[in-house]
């Protein structure tokens, strides 16, 4: 009788626990979604309109360009090509994307930013980088790794990370992210060039900085490295 009491109290919780993994909310993908009653001032979420599946062709699912340099001549000495659901189709609803990532000789930087929506594993095909990332509260320990063609590198859901060229050559890597639009938030970008800019006495005490040297920041033209 006990073993058949144990039986059912397992079915149940069995149950239970796939009642709620099948009621779990699936991951946004853009930052935010107002609700709205007025269907024609709607937007889709979560994905594209579908192309009918009889339509469907093998460009839907190529790209070809990944192997053109980026132009890493700008402030930060780098360039990110990321390939979303936007430049290739076939990647709707599959929870992937890919990007090439150019760095220039002796310090292009891809920046401090995490990816709100997706982890990332990092390969290097040219160059030698300097990569790492951050963990959250209340830690945050420092994980770094001097990596050269061949080394892969991963950086976890929604950590800060960065990849620094410590070489004398230019350095090429590919991401592949775990959705078809992971975003980007660049850590300098979103708190000194937030529009309209964050208060001054906010970043002070939070940086422990001048308030002086914190407009003169936030006077500065912030670039991203696309």
């Amino acid at each position: 009788m006990m073993k058949a009491y144990n039986l059912i109290a397992a079915f149940t919780i069995l149950a239970l626990a796939s009642t709620f993994v099948t009621a779990y909310d699936p991951s946004p993908l853009q930052d935010f979604c107002v609700a709205i009653d007025d269907a024609n001032s709607a937007v889709l979420v979560n994905g594209k309109l579908c192309k009918n599946p009889s339509l469907a062709n093998a460009d839907d699912f190529s790209y070809s360009g990944l192997d053109v340099p980026g132009n890493t001549s700008n402030q930060l000495g780098g360039h990110v090509n990321i390939i979303t659901a936007d430049l290739m189709p076939g990647l709707n609803t599959l929870g992937i994307s890919l990007a090439r990532i150019d760095l220039a000789p002796n310090g292009g930087l891809n920046p401090p930013h995490y990816h709100p929506r997706g982890s990332e594993v990092l390969l290097v095909l040219e160059g030698t980088l300097y990569a790492g990332f951050v963990t959250s509260n209340p830690d945050h320990r420092l994980f770094t790794k001097i990596l050269k063609p061949g080394d892969l590198f991963v950086f976890p859901f929604g950590l800060i990370h960065f990849q620094l060229n410590i070489g004398k050559t230019p350095a090429v890597a590919i991401a592949a992210l775990t959705s078809q639009n992971p975003g980007v938030n660049t850590v300098a970008n979103a708190i000194f060039g937030a529009s309209w800019p964050i208060y001054p006495e906010v970043l002070t005490t939070a940086f422990h900085l001048d308030k002086q040297f914190v407009e003169d920041l936030q006077a500065q033209e912030w670039v991203n490295p696309t």
